[in-house]
């Protein structure tokens, strides 16, 4: 049978390097223990569920450099064990504080069950390697991973200097490879932020695709016959550029008409940690006495205007959840079958999110992924399942044209990473890559030693000052004054480090106190810079 069409789920899996030896505790390293108590375990449960079950299906996942780098991190490792513990012991407590009521005590006994998992997973199974994990998924040939950029750099305002470009793509190819013992073959560009000549140092470094915004193919030159639903050759290189779906996000991302927003849902804001007695929640929280979610939430999302929330009902979750995976069946199969009329080959919608709207943001996110994976093997043959690297080797010939500029940002291009909130990082980012470019032409000769440490650890100050997480926390004005702090350091550290390299006066202890702490890429080569 050959379906008359195909769905790609693209997964975007990425936070930023955080990772603070110099303390017991910061909060910000909350933001991955969350992600993969809620997102990255529920996934790979789910996933390895469905590869035991023999059900055929294909799914696409973007693991980061930095978000692999920090899995990967035994420190970071030994820290998520004590904090699923923490949890457990609250999930164990809250068992016994709401045994008089029994919706609220159901959901209590959930959450000790699904940390228990959790802990199951991360410890026993896996032996603290997810990323072993997602690895053996990759070999089974059910999913396929993509790479990013080295540290989710935006490349559109950095494309002045493209050393510095081709930096970010050669570092995060050669990180992909030490994980997953092979080469990526496609990108996830940061923040799909594409601008042409891009596709030429992709090429260069080995990758076959990359993602583009929607309208980076609708305003293409010239405008490609199919649209979104079929990749196209860039004209630079012949690298494919696949095109997010609009249609398709819509059901998911949409505050409006989106599933998350479903009565029956888990509401994400109404937790323990800021609705309990502060003698009792204390020992779970910031140490400092700052009220930060906990993961666990007894209530559904009810009326997104009210603040009266009702109790949340696992079991009515879950059954929204697989009816919401066939309503998104049904409306893929019917905009499939209306594209499919007027193209000459099956169309691929490209579906790509998030991977911690799965269950950070939408509790019951990875339940409808599985119900949809399910589903689309059992009951309906409109349209299949498969990657992008599968539909290439199907399809490798394809209309020809240049991408448009764009990234999935507010507004369509560049200005969630460029304003009046972010704009002073830029002058600095700018100066620090001419500078690393300089350094590593004129020290290229360098053998092994002080001298070649420093210029590394160079090389990863700015990569980590690079990360678009930074600007897009300072326009979005969540924890702006970390990733303010944050930027300030690498820029001080890498010009310090800069004078001293070229000053021949390098202050070895220094050295050692920036390699111990940003210790991302430890096998860095600064001369990717040359």
């Amino acid at each position: 049978m050959n379906p008359r069409g195909y769905l790609s789920i693209v997964l975007h899996a990425h936070l930023p390097f955080v990772r603070h030896p110099e303390a017991n505790y910061v909060m910000e390293e909350n933001w991955l223990y969350e992600a993969i108590t809620e997102t990255y375990v529920p996934l790979l449960a789910y996933f390895d569920n469905l590869l035991e079950d023999a059900v055929p299906f294909r799914i696409t996942m973007v693991l980061t450099p930095t978000l692999c780098a920090m899995l990967g991190d035994d420190l970071l490792r030994g820290r998520y064990a004590a904090h699923i513990g923490r949890l457990i012991e609250l999930a164990d407590k809250e068992v016994r504080r709401t045994r008089h009521n029994a919706v609220m005590n159901r959901s209590a006994r959930m959450y000790s069950e699904r940390f228990r998992l959790c802990q199951y997973v991360f410890e026993d199974k896996y032996g603290r390697d997810l990323i072993a994990g997602f690895r053996k998924l990759q070999d089974a040939g059910v999913l396929e991973i993509m790479t990013c950029a080295a540290t989710h750099g935006y490349l559109p305002n950095m494309q002045s200097n493209a050393n510095a470009v081709r930096a970010q793509i050669e570092v995060a190819t050669r990180s992909y490879h030490g994980f997953f013992g092979r080469r990526p073959r496609g990108i996830w560009l940061p923040e799909c932020g594409y601008y042409r000549g891009l596709e030429s140092i992709l090429h260069g470094c080995g990758l076959r695709y990359l993602f583009t915004e929607t309208h980076g193919l609708l305003d293409a030159d010239p405008r490609p016959p199919s649209g979104v639903y079929a990749p196209v050759r860039c004209k630079d290189a012949p690298v494919a550029a696949f095109a997010r779906d609009a249609e398709s996000s819509r059901s998911v991302w949409s505050a409006d008409e989106g599933y998350p927003g479903d009565p029956h849902y888990r509401d994400f804001h109404k937790d323990i940690g800021h609705d309990l007695d502060m003698r009792y929640i204390a020992p779970y929280i910031d140490p400092a006495g700052i009220r930060v979610h906990t993961g666990i939430k007894y209530h559904r999302v009810t009326d997104k205007r009210d603040s009266n929330k009702q109790p949340y009902e696992r079991e009515n979750a879950l059954r929204r959840a697989s009816v919401h995976a066939s309503d998104f069946i049904n409306k893929r199969t019917a905009q499939i079958g209306i594209i499919a009329n007027g193209m000459n080959r099956p169309p691929i919608v490209a579906a790509p999110y998030d991977a911690e709207l799965f269950g950070h943001w939408w509790f019951e996110g990875p339940e409808w992924l599985n119900f949809l994976i399910r589903k689309c093997a059992d009951a309906q043959d409109a349209f299949a399942l498969t990657t992008p690297s599968e539909y290439l080797e199907r399809h490798p010939e394809n209309h020809t044209c240049a991408p448009a500029f764009s990234s999935w940002g507010d507004g369509g291009y560049s200005q969630v990473w460029l304003n009046e909130t972010n704009e002073w990082i830029y002058p600095h980012l700018h100066r620090m890559e001419d500078k690393m470019v300089e350094c590593a032409r004129e020290f290229r000769l360098v053998g092994c030693g002080l001298e070649q440490r420093a210029l590394n650890q160079m090389a990863r100050e700015l990569l980590l000052a690079q990360s678009s997480d930074w600007a897009f926390i300072m326009k979005t004005g969540t924890t702006v004054e970390y990733a303010t702090r944050r930027v300030k350091e690498h820029i001080a550290s890498f010009l310090k480090l800069c004078d001293q390299v070229k000053g021949r006066h390098i202050d070895e202890a220094f050295v050692a106190l920036l390699e111990s702490h940003n210790n991302i890429f430890p096998w860095i080569d600064f001369r990717v810079y040359c």
